[in-house]
């Protein structure tokens, strides 16, 4: 990866599916309210962190019936 790329702010995970479920988790992007607020100001390391929290919840609620 490029310098150039990497100091590019990494794109949002939102699927425009927006609804937060009872735990304040989109159920389109796996992300909780905070972690939308947070993520216009969020560098790109803290933006890996959310995203990867997000797609985990997203695994998480897909595995369970």
């Amino acid at each position: 990866m490029s310098s150039d790329s990497a100091d590019r702010p990494l794109e949002s995970p939102c699927r425009r599916q927006c609804c937060l479920n009872e735990h304040d988790q989109c159920l389109g992007c796996g992300r909780t309210l905070q972690e939308i607020l947070d993520w216009g100001a969020a560098d790109n390391a803290r933006r890996r962190q959310i995203a990867a929290a997000a797609e985990q919840r997203l695994r998480q609620r897909r595995s369970t019936p």
